[in-house]
């Protein structure tokens, strides 16, 4: 019988180029501004929440 099992490639190691990593938070961040209501909201949480974390 032949295997039947799938075969995965390795995955590359090492860490990813930062203009790589921003394009794919990009999509993200915007979609995290016009759910909550625009630039200054998220600006307003993100402070508050460093402010939680002791920055």
């Amino acid at each position: 019988m032949a295997n039947t099992a799938a075969r995965t490639m390795p995955r590359p190691q090492g860490r990813r180029h930062p203009l790589v990593a921003t394009a794919m938070v990009l999509p993200l961040a915007a979609l995290l501004v016009f759910a909550f209501g625009g630039w200054e909201a998220v600006v307003t949480q993100a402070s508050s929440v460093g402010v939680m974390l002791g920055r």
